[in-house]
């Protein structure tokens, strides 16, 4: 059963991954943001397979390289976010990898994939949300990057990016 799982899961995140579903080719709105995107149903599957439903949530430390920090700086481009406690089939210190979009109000992140501590990247899809305009760009933020206050967000599973 395990060896039936892990491949499933691997071959469905090697699928993810040939079928470019990882951020690229994103349309940018005008103000710079992500425009909606579908999640693909190969991340779907695998989030049905396990037992991750839209709304599900776990928090994590944003940048996996500024944990515990004050104030975070970022860039557009990749993300890997860790998380702070289990989800889902994930233990806590998981990764979740996705993309960064900095150029609107506030700070977009979107992730694509999953990995445990000690297993494969899987595909699935969800987003970093902070309420009370916690993810609004801070004043002194330059063009291509943003800077938040506070390290940590919580990452919703959705089954659409709008």
């Amino acid at each position: 059963m395990h060896t039936a799982r892990t491949l499933l899961l691997t071959s469905t995140a090697l699928l993810a991954f040939s079928t470019g579903c990882i951020g690229s080719g994103v349309a940018l709105r005008p103000d710079g943001s992500p425009s909606p995107q579908e999640c693909p149903e190969e991340s779907k599957k695998a989030m049905r397979y396990m037992g991750l439903r839209v709304g599900d949530s776990v928090l994590v430390d944003l940048d996996a390289n500024q944990t515990e920090s004050r104030r975070v700086t970022f860039y557009d481009g990749p993300i890997e976010s860790v998380t702070r406690e289990e989800f889902g089939p994930f233990a806590a210190t998981s990764r979740l990898y996705g993309q960064v979009w900095t150029s609107g109000p506030q700070v977009v992140i979107r992730y694509y994939e999953a990995q445990s501590p000690t297993g494969e990247k899987v595909p699935l899809c969800a987003v970093a949300r902070l309420g009370y305009d916690q993810m609004r760009k801070l004043p002194e933020s330059k063009p291509g990057t943003a800077i938040l206050e506070g390290s940590v967000a919580a990452a919703f599973i959705v089954d659409a990016f709008r």
